[in-house]
């Protein structure tokens, strides 16, 4: 009996309908009026989504249990370790930097809208370091090792990546002035986006969404973020305002005519809930026994992916750089062809 209880509060968790559930018993439908109101509603969005993208799927005879498997293996596993610490650490990175914020905002519009340049800057600037640092890749590398895109890879995150990554994103925040409401707000909606995100093509063929394909950030866009094609590796940092992506240089529109390779560079089973999880880590452990010296070893946690002591780097830059060169050659020889 306390197994079906347990179940059953899981799947209601899961599903994010238990404050819709609790309104309902109360019968205090002015909730839905209140902010708190506001976010029960939008809660239940992206696992209804999901069910649906799967739903979908099913109907047109596209569904693949593998595309769905390790995210959810990933979730089950993270369940009760990454979520407590990661609020632990949000409320420990409030409670000692607030006094040291450079000033105080408000619940104001024009402070919502600055806060969320700045939420995109921490945002960046934890995410770029996610693919710059081996270590840091480590980490992140669980979320992009699936070879599909579908709304159930949102969940797939190694356990201490949302914990440091909060620790990064609110620790800017809250040093730039955004005070605590504010930011949960922000973090409520963002969150919400970078779930979204994530839809697949059984629900959203084109990710592009039309004109706001030029405006913001969409499905489109992080489509080109997970792609293991050369010219797409490291691009489009950024969950909603594309603004560090075009200041930094990072940012990379979808090429119709180039079909996108998901998951990661190295030879990965992604049917293997330990190579998706552990791999990347078995292979910095692997790197650093190889490697002489002190320095090099260090050397291997700090550096980008791909860095290797030899100097025969295959880093992302490495291979953007020489895939346009190539491709440069291609099309001069393409273009001599014709023009003789």
């Amino acid at each position: 009996m306390i197994f079906f209880q347990t179940l059953f509060h899981e799947i209601i968790g899961f599903l994010g309908i238990s404050r819709l559930i609790d309104i309902c018993k109360t019968g205090d439908y002015k909730v839905l009026l209140t902010l708190n109101g506001i976010f029960s509603v939008i809660s239940p969005l992206i696992p209804f989504l999901l069910l649906l993208e799967i739903g979908r799927a099913v109907f047109y005879k596209r569904f693949k249990i593998e595309d769905y498997k390790m995210p959810f293996f990933i979730f089950v596993a993270n369940r009760f370790i990454s979520r407590f610490i990661s609020i632990a650490a949000v409320a420990f990175c409030i409670g000692v930097l607030e006094k040291y914020a450079l000033f105080n905002t408000s619940l104001k519009w024009y402070w919502f809208i600055y806060g969320y340049v700045i939420w995109e800057f921490s945002h960046f600037i934890y995410h770029y370091f996610g693919h710059k640092v081996r270590l840091f890749w480590c980490l992140h590398s669980t979320h992009h090792a699936p070879e599909t895109m579908n709304l159930s890879v949102t969940y797939a995150h190694f356990f201490l990546e949302a914990p440091y990554a909060d620790v990064i994103r609110t620790s800017i925040c809250i040093l730039m002035g955004v005070n605590p409401p504010l930011l949960f707000i922000i973090m409520f909606i963002d969150g919400t986006w970078g779930a979204f995100i994530h839809v697949g093509e059984n629900l959203i063929k084109d990710g592009r969404l039309g004109f706001l394909n030029n405006i913001i950030l969409t499905p489109s866009h992080h489509r080109v973020h997970h792609a293991k094609n050369p010219l797409y590796m490291d691009t489009n940092f950024c969950n909603l305002l594309n603004i560090w992506d075009k200041v930094f240089g990072t940012f990379q529109h979808e090429k119709r005519e180039m079909k996108i390779e998901y998951g990661i560079s190295r030879d990965v089973n992604p049917n293997n809930f330990l190579d998706v999880y552990f791999g990347e880590l078995y292979g910095l452990w692997k790197d650093m026994v190889k490697a002489p010296g002190i320095k090099n070893k260090l050397l291997y946690i700090v550096m980008p992916p791909g860095w290797s002591h030899t100097g025969e780097h295959k880093t992302a830059r490495v291979v953007k750089r020489a895939w346009l060169d190539e491709n440069r050659e291609s099309a001069h020889l393409v273009k001599e062809v014709v023009e003789g």
